[in-house]
């Protein structure tokens, strides 16, 4: 198979971005919403001046932003992904992507019985999927998984309507494997990359160690 795309997110500091900079990341996330991952984009604006992340891109997460709160971001940063990761309806998602049709919009969906329903309705409007556990007062970075028995029908209905689809939860060296077997289009990974809240290069290097037993690269 070939190598799902990498999410690395959750980055809190320059140390952090350092350390992402030089893995196999396609994708770097910053997260701009209450949490304690939450970061400043005038922060996030000064690390990217020092640290050269331009074979990656760049994702903005979101909880319900107000277009201030998304404007604030994206007059500081270059972002090519704005992940919208909370309960936004279609009619935001698609206020948003007309008001910034230059950028990819991914909609995070939590796994539970109507989670297919839910992709079927933001389809035609969005740009990709971030599939999560459902965790009672979390939107992510939960560090747990969900029952991936369900995935393979989230990865296949992106599939048909060429969408991406990243799988996100709990994911670390231990599982990774396992998820891999499923062929997803990409994966999401944040506390599973982490040791004593920070990016873990020797953690980085587990996870990247394994899914070369399985993927077919190009770097």
């Amino acid at each position: 198979m070939d190598k799902p795309n990498l999410k690395y997110c959750g980055i809190r500091n320059i140390e952090d971005l350092r350390i992402v900079s030089q893995s196999r990341a396609d994708y770097i996330g910053f997260i701009f919403a209450e949490s304690k991952r939450k970061v400043d984009p005038k922060d996030v604006k000064k690390w990217l001046q020092e640290i050269d992340i331009s074979n990656k891109k760049l994702v903005a997460v979101f909880v319900n932003p107000t277009s201030k709160q998304l404007n604030d971001v994206l007059v500081e940063i270059p972002v090519d992904v704005i992940q919208f990761h909370g309960n936004e309806t279609l009619a935001q998602m698609k206020h948003a992507k007309e008001n910034h049709e230059e950028i990819m919009t991914w909609k995070a969906l939590h796994h539970h019985e109507n989670t297919l329903k839910q992709m079927e309705e933001f389809v035609d409007t969005v740009d990709g999927f971030v599939i999560d556990s459902r965790i009672k007062g979390a939107w992510g970075g939960t560090g747990v998984s969900f029952d991936w028995k369900a995935a393979p029908q989230y990865i296949n209905y992106a599939w048909l309507h060429n969408k991406e689809c990243f799988i996100a939860g709990g994911i670390n060296e231990d599982n990774i494997s396992r998820l891999l077997e499923l062929k997803p289009q990409g994966i999401d990974l944040s506390s599973g990359i982490e040791v004593d809240d920070q990016k873990s290069e020797a953690k980085i290097q587990q996870i990247e160690e394994r899914m070369l037993h399985y993927v077919n690269v190009s770097r």
